[in-house]
């Protein structure tokens, strides 16, 4: 009686231990399988992002608003620039007319994605006219095709010249303190 429950258990811990092996090899081919479609989703919104700041470097108006989704967000390095979608297009396209608009190459992109691989984030840095810039933002899948769903554009400041700056919109910055406490 003792063999047969002794059998009895080295068989249910053999059993018990295929099984295993089979759910981890099965979780790796799923881990494997999820990293393929978020590489292949991370160079496409690295191309998107690609070619909406080349679209501005071309002054391609509908190209580039045609990377944005219908009620993307962009805010600029001035605290007054909150440009929703329509007030963008209407803001940029006289300097897209004019054939200059801006032109940002990318020095360095980190680009996040979520599970449901229809939203992602990312942050990069940009050599633009204004010096090195920060960028960072918000992109969805919409219809297959990765947009900018909110983008923030910052100038980069060293810190050793923070002071420096902060004196300098000093005066800027408490109207603009006063003007936004007031309207709360």
């Amino acid at each position: 009686m003792k063999k047969l429950v002794l059998l009895l258990l080295i068989a249910n811990f053999s059993c018990n231990n295929a099984n295993s092996q089979k759910d981890e090899t099965s979780s790796e081919k799923s881990e494997s399988q999820r990293m393929a479609p978020e590489k292949n989703s991370k160079e496409k919104i690295n191309t998107a992002l690609e070619n909406w700041h080349n679209a501005a470097a071309e002054a391609n108006f509908e190209a580039y608003f045609g990377l944005m989704t219908k009620d993307g967000v962009f805010l600029g390095t001035d605290a007054t620039e909150n440009w929703q979608h329509k007030e963008f297009r209407e803001f940029s396209k006289p300097y897209f007319d004019k054939g200059k608009a801006w032109s940002f190459t990318t020095l360095e992109r980190n680009i996040y994605t979520e599970n449901r691989n229809d939203l992602a984030w990312f942050d990069e840095l940009l050599s633009t006219q204004m010096g090195i810039c920060r960028g960072s933002g918000v992109m969805e899948n919409v219809d297959g095709n990765w947009k900018v769903k909110h983008y923030v554009l910052s100038i980069a400041i060293p810190n050793d010249n923070v002071a420096e700056i902060t004196a300098l919109k000093k005066e800027t910055d408490s109207l603009l303190i006063a003007k936004f406490q007031s309207e709360k």
